[in-house]
């Protein structure tokens, strides 16, 4: 056998030297060192030797095999240095020519949005919460004043993982994540992705939310109508009208929908705002007493607010963009815009 591997490597050291492409080059390996190559053939061998042969013999094929694969390295730098070489010489390069632009990319108009509102409520002493998307329903539901069997439910349009766990539909669960861990006073935001059972050009199955809390002594509804005029004044523009009416929503009470003066007609009644001139931006409401009986605070001792509202309407509005789907199917076109 050492024979043989003597007489392989004198044959096939020449044919190394010999090739004159990285191609050859690659057949030659593939015909050595390939798993049905001549040296794995002759490899297979050593099974047949006896005990006192075979670690002898395996010190033959270990050196045959390093030198066929140094000889194969080397020739095979060299040929791809040949190649360059010839390339080069064969090929004119216009050094006039102007250089290729990379394509910069650019942030995403609801990626814009988060950030330019979190810079406004952080200016205002809010700090930023986060919590997890696939959430428990004790923390979507139950701890929000939603029991089960609660009519409410059914406006969320839930998609359930299994059992009790489920995508979030709003990012409520990060208050009540928070309140359990900190007591007052607190001041958050809580931006992230929420998922709900609706699509169409206003609604998306997956779309993104903005909820604030604030929790201390002597909260009222006057700080809460103060706080989101100076944000909208700042989001909007220091011109744009307020209006808080009336609403319901199960973990805040009293609560209210909060309209801003129409961005495209300046309240003077539009298409695109029904002729009303004012145009629904977010909800808000005190914080329930039932919601703080969940997380253990006194309500006789504290009172808050929360509110919460969809950035991809916020984005519609503040960009004049007409339809949501837009802003989800990735058209560099529309991107390009922002």
């Amino acid at each position: 056998m050492r024979e043989q591997l003597e007489q392989l490597k004198n044959s096939a050291l020449p044919a190394i030297q010999a090739a004159t492409s990285e191609e050859q080059l690659q057949e030659i390996r593939v015909r050595l060192l390939g798993r049905k190559g001549e040296l794995t053939a002759l490899m297979k061998g050593l099974g047949l030797l006896t005990p006192e042969e075979r670690p002898l013999v395996g010190q033959v094929v270990n050196r045959v095999r390093d030198e066929l694969e140094a000889a194969l390295a080397i020739a095979l730098s060299e040929a791809r240095l040949s190649a360059q070489t010839a390339r080069l010489q064969s090929e004119r390069v216009d050094v006039t020519l102007p250089g290729r632009r990379s394509t910069k990319g650019s942030k995403h108009p609801v990626t814009l949005i988060i950030e330019e509102v979190c810079e406004i409520f952080a200016g205002l002493g809010f700090s930023v919460a986060e919590g997890p998307e696939i959430e428990h329903d004790w923390y979507n539901f139950e701890a929000l004043n939603f029991p089960p069997e609660h009519p409410a439910r059914d406006m969320q349009d839930t998609f359930f993982v299994e059992n009790d766990l489920l995508l979030r539909t709003h990012t409520s669960p990060v208050q009540i994540r928070t309140m359990l861990k900190q007591k007052p006073p607190l001041r958050i935001i809580a931006p992230g992705t929420v998922y709900r059972c609706d699509s169409d050009a206003t609604h998306s199955p997956m779309f993104h939310q903005i909820e604030g809390l604030m929790v201390d002594t002597g909260i009222s509804f006057a700080d809460l109508k103060g706080i989101l005029t100076v944000f909208t004044n700042q989001l909007f523009g220091q011109k744009t009208g307020v209006r808080l009416r009336p609403s319901f929503f199960p973990f805040t009470e009293p609560s209210a929908e909060v309209d801003i003066a129409c961005v495209i007609c300046g309240g003077k009644g539009c298409r695109v705002c029904k002729g009303s001139g004012w145009l629904e931006i977010l909800g808000a409401g005190m914080v329930d007493p039932e919601v703080f009986r969940h997380v253990n605070y006194d309500a006789e001792d504290v009172s808050g607010f929360a509110f919460g509202m969809g950035i991809e309407r916020i984005a519609m509005l503040k960009y004049g963009i007409s339809d949501m789907r837009l802003l989800f199917e990735n058209d560099v076109r529309f991107l390009r815009q922002f």
